[in-house]
């Protein structure tokens, strides 16, 4: 398994997660989300997927889903893509506009502003959620506790990572499973589906946050387990 988390959260939230997995015997890969564009994230992943022997379910939360969409196109070793509480836009949609189309999501509102340097010169923005805000729009039925250790540790995204336009749809020619959570404010759940059903992913929905992997690791590993022994061989 390879999983790719999204933004506002560090692989240390798909702890849950990785110990289940790998308690029944999937080898797991949680690379590091770099979050500062789709293309440059993407090509990141893909040189990644390179070094990973044999066959992969590839796993994508959040905006990690647009980013396994377009770095799992044409690799013949990605047997199927799974998508948590997250994005799979077709080509010329961005994360934020298919957000952006349905209604449910706050998130707009909670974020900070952050200028940052970019490498090549010039100026970009990263984004956080506001700290006071972070449990009720990210990690509502998770304790209090674990998501202000999770506020705490969170990493930043661009903007223009949430904006930038996908150019390829590997979710066209592989397999997919999603998982849809109704109590999420970051995606709304409408788009989730809106999402699942033009992708004819194999989906089931939850009574969740956005934070999943989190509050249901349970849930997240039977799916992830289910897309596997459907297209692993």
């Amino acid at each position: 398994m390879v999983l790719v988390h999204g933004a506002f959260a560090d692989a240390s939230s798909w702890s849950g997660v990785i110990k289940r997995l790998e308690r029944d015997g999937n080898p797991v890969v949680a690379p590091a989300n770099p979050l500062r564009g789709l293309n440059s994230d993407s090509a990141y992943l893909a040189a990644l997927l390179k070094t990973v022997k044999g066959p992969v379910v590839l796993v994508g939360h959040s905006y990690g889903g647009a980013v396994i969409s377009q770095a799992a196109d044409h690799d013949p070793n990605v047997k199927a893509l799974v998508y948590i509480a997250a994005f799979s836009p077709a080509k010329g949609e961005s994360a934020a506009e298919l957000s952006g189309k349905f209604p449910g999501g706050t998130l707009g509102s909670t974020l900070t502003q952050v200028p940052v340097p970019l490498a090549g010169g010039g100026t970009g923005t990263d984004l956080y959620i506001d700290p006071a805000k972070f449990h009720n729009q990210f990690a509502a039925d998770v304790p209090r506790a674990t998501a202000d250790l999770m506020a705490a540790t969170r990493r930043p995204i661009t903007d223009y990572a949430l904006s930038e336009k996908a150019t390829k749809e590997a979710w066209k020619t592989i397999p997919s499973w999603d998982l849809i959570t109704t109590q999420d404010k970051n995606i709304p759940a409408a788009a989730q589906r809106f999402m699942a059903k033009r992708a004819h992913s194999h989906s089931i929905e939850i009574k969740a946050s956005h934070a999943v992997s989190v509050s249901r690791p349970d849930v997240v590993t039977k799916l992830v387990e289910e897309a596997s022994a459907a297209t692993v061989r």
